[in-house]
């Protein structure tokens, strides 16, 4: 036949033979010569890719829950265009045979052109220029190829243009299709390119290819489709708009269609006589399409996994895998394809959000109340579950107050959060440039709180401070010289102060940079004084993983989310692979787990703690008079930092109660019951033993100063770096108004600027005489003849029975007893110092006492 030799045709012989049937009836309507139509075909390219075309990606989460695939669950769709390209063999037969029968008989025959139909297509339109019609399954796969072109074009502009010459009703672009469906019958098969045909074509709705359109409108894969489903499909590409399944007012023009295309069917002997009349009694309609609306982006994601789905997608650019550079990756991402297995873990994802929303109703209208949970793997970084208590919307419209499109949890170049101060959780970094100086947790410093002249902190960073601060207290009581580790314990502001007006501001921020700490907004972490008790605004998951570095020896990893992918032909990619550094020293991190556990089962974290018998170290944090609160755990597994405050505005928690908790406490079921199965599938062990050179530390030793002046005592402790405080005079025996004592005591390691308590004689004690010898000498009349002489008027005598001697055999002599109503003991006792003229007790010894 003619139409299957034109295939083999030299293209010169072709594009006369074209020519002269398209380009004749032009001719005589433009004035254009054949000659210069011939020339147009000729400069035109030969040969096509197929290419891949734009698909969806998929996010996939850890999972071992029923229905899991291998490990893992789809949580999320992202796309541009909703298409999932399917080979041939996964393309129900009636699509394939549906395709070929509605839209190109002769596709098994032709090469690429089908000339019988150019001729018909051509007496039709001998009126105008017009090239309507006459177009093969490879010519329709040529035209479609050029519109999902121009969709990537960088500017709407382009697009638009691009758009407009890939459709443009013209002999032109005909011809262009004929030649180039002509150059992709030579390099494909006719499987390839019907497979490609059915995989790119628009089935109206954002929906591409027949796998898209499958689950579109009848809510079942490609493969599985019936012989009337698979026709109403097929007969929707030619008219999308007229003809899609998404409206019912198109489903009596779609099923005309559907009908044409299974007479079709029949005609050429696909289907028979039976199935013919069968799917023509079946109706389009309601009670047959079964349509499922496309879910995409992380707004139609897992409700569980939402907000970490927001992270990945915003975190696309930095995806290596995806390209070389931004620009490589964008567009990759843009044509999707990829499947991405995440680091998340739904296993404690769905619990700990569950828990967020039990605990932080995002309906509150008493506040603007927020809360996340975040948890990063120490090690490694691996992001495993990340919670919000908002309900994710990134739309247009929004979805009301319980709804926001700001993850709290990250920065503001990811999520939008301009961050939250973490009050005492911050503490942590200037405990390890502490250790880092060599000072120890047992140390004291002092608590208390005060007025201070800002200039007496050092800051390399800015230089120094103005004015004055003064930090407060969260309690009563909570001041005076203490060691490092009960203040950590307790949290006492005061004490940290201290220790950072023995520091460099400066250092405490680098400390707390290389352990990953970020401010939300990307400025550099701020270094006044007050920056110490954590009035920096920061990222509850740099916060994870600063305490993560703890738990892992020291080793700050910058957090993950991806571990591996897959590309559009199936190759697998590395994800992102670990990125870690040495932040501090494996002795200081042992040391701070071990305050920081003492912290969980002693200290302010006490309610967060699980009790499950998995070593936790962590530490609370209370900012603004408790407009933001935090918890900050870690296991040796898994860090997570939980935050509970206002979005927006300064409401203190204190005055607000939910599930009959105080607000300032909800942070603390919430980290309790997410560790509780957190630590249920990871465990962890038991954290390094703490460096004994940091428990005392190389602190200075507190002096002797017993009898000197208090002059020279404070001359020597300020000399040494002590701060000197008058404890006042004391009962002592030491000549009067001389020093008699120091708190710390004389000997203890203490660090410099530590209040030394100095305290002086009264000068009135004297030594109580001995009056009792061997028990043996005084009878009660000799011991008080010699304490009244001494002083000691008001005398009382007391019995003390003498034990009987042991019973022998033969009986022993009896002997009197040399103890026998003589003194044996006094109170005071001997040779110790009392006030003169005290009371005494005296015992005496009797075999029978009165």
């Amino acid at each position: 036949m003619l139409s299957a030799a034109v295939g083999l045709l030299g293209f010169s012989v072709l594009s006369g033979l074209l020519v002269t049937v398209m380009v004749a009836p032009a001719v005589a309507v433009t004035g254009i010569t054949a000659s210069s139509a011939i020339g147009i075909f000729d400069s035109l390219p030969e040969y096509l890719e197929i290419g891949h075309q734009s698909e969806r990606n998929e996010l996939w989460a850890t999972y071992t829950g029923p229905g899991n695939v291998n490990g893992y669950e789809l949580i999320a769709t992202i796309f541009d265009q909703n298409r999932q390209e399917v080979p041939y063999e996964e393309i129900s037969p009636y699509a394939r045979e549906a395709a070929v029968d509605g839209e190109d008989r002769r596709f098994f025959e032709h090469g690429g052109v089908d000339v019988s139909s150019v001729v018909r297509a051509a007496v039709g339109n001998a009126a105008g220029t017009s090239a309507s019609g006459a177009s093969t399954l490879s010519m329709q796969l040529v035209k479609n190829i050029f519109v999902q072109q121009a969709l990537l074009e960088p500017t709407q502009a382009l697009q638009k243009k691009a758009y407009a010459d890939a459709t443009a009703p013209d002999f032109n672009r005909k011809l262009k299709e004929m030649k180039l469906a002509i150059g992709l019958e030579k390099s494909y098969t006719k499987k390839e390119i019907l497979t490609a045909y059915l995989n790119i074509a628009f089935f109206g709705s954002n929906t591409y290819g027949i796998q898209a359109a499958a689950q579109r409108y009848y809510s079942v894969d490609a493969k599985d489709l019936t012989l009337p489903e698979a026709a109403s499909l097929i007969a929707i590409v030619q008219y999308p708009n007229e003809r899609a399944l998404d409206t019912p007012k198109n489903y009596k023009a779609n099923k005309a269609r559907r009908d044409v295309i299974l007479n079709n069917m029949h005609q050429v002997g696909d289907i028979t006589q039976k199935e013919l009349s069968t799917a023509l009694a079946s109706p389009v309609d309601d009670t047959t399409v079964k349509p499922h609306a496309p879910v995409n982006g992380c707004i139609g994601a897992n409700a569980y996994a939402t907000w970490f789905c927001d992270y990945v997608v915003k975190n696309v650019d930095n995806y290596a895998f995806l390209g070389t550079d931004v620009k490589t990756r964008e567009a990759n991402w843009k044509a999707g394809g990829y499947k991405l297995y995440t680091t998340l873990d739904m296993d404690i994802q769905v619990n700990a959000q569950n828990v967020t929303w039990q605990y932080a109703n995002n309906a509150e209208t008493q506040l603007a109340l927020g809360s996340t949970s975040v948890a990063v793997q120490p090690g490694t970084g691996r992001v495993l579950m990340m919670t919000e208590n908002k309900i994710f919307n990134d739309s247009l419209d929004g979805g009301g107050p319980t709804t926001t499109a700001v993850n709290f949890n990250t920065n503001k170049k990811y999520g939008g959060s301009s961050g939250f101060p973490p009050g005492s959780s911050y503490k942590l970094f200037t405990l390890v440039d502490w250790l880092k100086s060599g000072k120890g947790i047992y140390e004291k410093v002092n608590g208390d709180e005060r007025v201070i002249q800002q200039s007496k902190f050092k800051d390399s960073c800015q230089g120094g401070w103005g004015g004055t601060y003064s930090p407060t207290n969260d309690a009563a009581g909570e001041g005076g010289p203490q060691t490092v580790y009960n203040a950590t314990l307790n949290s006492v502001n005061g004490a940290f102060i201290s220790m950072a007006l023995q520091l460099d501001l400066c250092d405490i921020r680098h400390v707390a940079e290389s352990m990953g700490v970020e401010r939300a907004d990307g400025t550099p972490l701020q270094t006044n004084p007050s920056s110490v008790l954590g009035t920096n605004e920061v990222t509850p998951l740099s916060m994870a993983g600063a305490y993560a570095t703890i738990a892992a020896g020291g080793k700050y990893c910058t957090p993950i989310i991806v571990d591996r992918a897959v590309d559009p032909s199936g190759a697998v990619l590395p994800g992102q692979s670990s990125d870690c550094h040495q932040a501090i020293d494996p002795d200081i991190a042992a040391t701070v787990a071990f305050v920081l556990q003492g912290v969980m089962s002693n200290g302010t974290g006490t309610r967060s703690n699980p009790e499950d018998g998995v070593p936790i170290l962590g530490k609370t944090g209370t900012a603004d008079g408790a407009v933001h609160t935090w918890i900050i755990t870690s296991t040796t597994a898994v860090a997570t930092a939980t935050w509970v405050g206002n979005i927006v505005d300064r409401y203190q928690l204190y005055d607000y109660e939910w599930a009959d908790w105080g607000g300032n406490n909800l942070r603390h079921p919430i980290m309790a019951a997410t560790a509780l199965v957190t630590n249920s599938k990871y465990g962890g062990g038991a954290f390094p033993t703490p460096s004994g050179v940091l428990l005392g530390g190389s602190g200075l030793q507190v002096p002797d100063v017993r009898g000197l002046s208090p002059e020279k005592a404070k001359a020597l402790l300020e000399g040494l770096g002590f701060t000197y405080v008058d404890g006042g005079p004391v009962d002592s025996e030491v000549p009067l108004g001389m020093v008699v004592s120091t708190d710390p005591p004389a000997g203890s390691q203490s660090a410099a600027g530590t209040t030394i308590t100095v305290t002086t004689s009264k000068g009135n004690l004297v030594q109580f005489p001995d009056v009792v010898l061997d028990g043996k000498t005084n009878t009660l009349a000799q011991a008080h003849a010699a304490l009244n002489a001494a002083g000691y008027m008001t005398i009382t005598d007391s019995c003390s029975v003498i034990a009987p001697a042991p019973v022998t055999i033969p009986p022993t002599p009896v002997t009197p007893d040399p103890r026998e109503g003589k003194v044996s003991a006094s109170s005071p006792a001997p040779g110790t110092y009392v006030l003169p003229h005290a009371a005494v007790t005296l015992t005496y010894t009797k075999a029978i006492c009165p």
